[in-house]
């Protein structure tokens, strides 16, 4: 058999090849091999004091500490969290902006006929921890479970009514979900901010509302509220006495506020991943697990892939309970 010798030409052209495949990989490994090179902003787009700011400043000096570079918190509120969004979305995709990433991400394509970013700008990271949201009433209700609520509803279609603190925000959606999963009735009153609306609970001015559990769960240790629900699958290891609402006949009812970290899309691939291995670097440390539980939330880590297939499966789920309460916000 006579084995071919390659040609000047064909040798020139692998060399060809093999130079330009190197030149495509060689700014990737030398910007990984570079970055960090100065301080990260994390944008978080909410103000400071709530949730989202909280978790962003808990793992914000952990995070600097993996990568080697200071992680400055940047709070950037407005328009329900769309605001900061679409300010990491127009950020330069060179791995020293990063979002804290949470259900505006999922609710707001839903919402609004036009955004100030597109989602797909948006690239996932790591989700680190869902905090449920939870059913309340009044204690002075005699309501004491998820059937008396929804027997009363039924018994008394549009009289009973719900608190949220605003059109169109997560805590509104769950009830949306709520009503259309058990096939009841019961008015919107939108309040001013959650504190507001679980004021109005507790006065009696509504019947009932959902709130993210950290915020009431001092009210519902003190017996101001009586707490019938939590959102998640399972059972919230802070009220852990408390069914599901899976557990109590809706099987597919799994809402929390959820929170993680993004990237503007076009981030080179080396830098996302170098921060995701940083995220659960910082997630396996004990006192940070600690502290997120205290705040009453879950703590699990999705990586980048797994947490955009959980961002896609709950911007459809929000999609559906908008056009089933016909919600929009412009």
């Amino acid at each position: 058999m006579h084995h071919l010798r390659p040609t000047p030409e064909s040798v020139s052209r692998r060399r060809l090849l093999a130079t330009g495949a190197a030149a495509l990989v060689l700014p990737s490994l030398a910007l990984a091999q570079a970055w960090p090179a100065r301080p990260i902003r994390l944008i978080v787009p909410f103000p400071p004091g709530g949730l989202i700011d909280n978790m962003a400043r808990l793992i914000g000096p952990r995070l600097a500490q993996e990568l080697g570079q200071p992680v400055v918190i940047d709070n950037k509120p407005g328009a329900g969290g769309n605001l900061g969004a679409a300010e990491a979305a127009r950020a330069q995709a060179d791995g020293y902006t990063l979002l804290m990433a949470s259900p505006p991400l999922t609710i707001s394509p839903a919402l609004y006929a036009s955004l100030p970013y597109k989602p797909e700008q948006i690239a996932p990271v790591g989700l680190l921890g869902r905090v449920p949201n939870v059913l309340l009433v009044n204690p002075k209700s005699g309501i004491n479970s998820v059937a008396e609520l929804l027997a009363r509803a039924r018994r008394e279609p549009g009289k009973m009514n719900y608190a949220s603190n605003g059109n169109g925000t997560s805590l509104h959606l769950s009830a949306e979900l709520f009503k259309s999963t058990a096939g009841v009735f019961i008015t919107h009153i939108p309040y001013r901010g959650a504190a507001a609306a679980v004021t109005g609970l507790i006065s009696g001015e509504v019947d009932m509302m959902f709130e993210n559990l950290p915020s009431v769960l001092g009210q519902i240790q003190g017996g101001a509220v009586r707490a019938l629900a939590v959102t998640t699958g399972g059972r919230s290891k802070t009220l852990p006495a408390v069914p599901t609402l899976v557990e109590q006949g809706m099987p597919a009812f799994d809402v929390s506020a959820w929170y993680g970290v993004a990237a503007p899309a076009g981030t080179p691939a080396a830098v996302l991943a170098a921060v995701e291995q940083a995220l659960q670097k910082v997630l396996r440390e004990p006192e940070v697990t600690r502290a997120m539980e205290s705040r009453g939330a879950d703590v699990g880590f999705l990586a980048a892939a797994p947490m955009g297939a959980f961002m896609a499966a709950d911007a459809a789920k929000w999609k559906r309970v908008a056009d089933f309460a016909k919600i929009t916000l412009g």
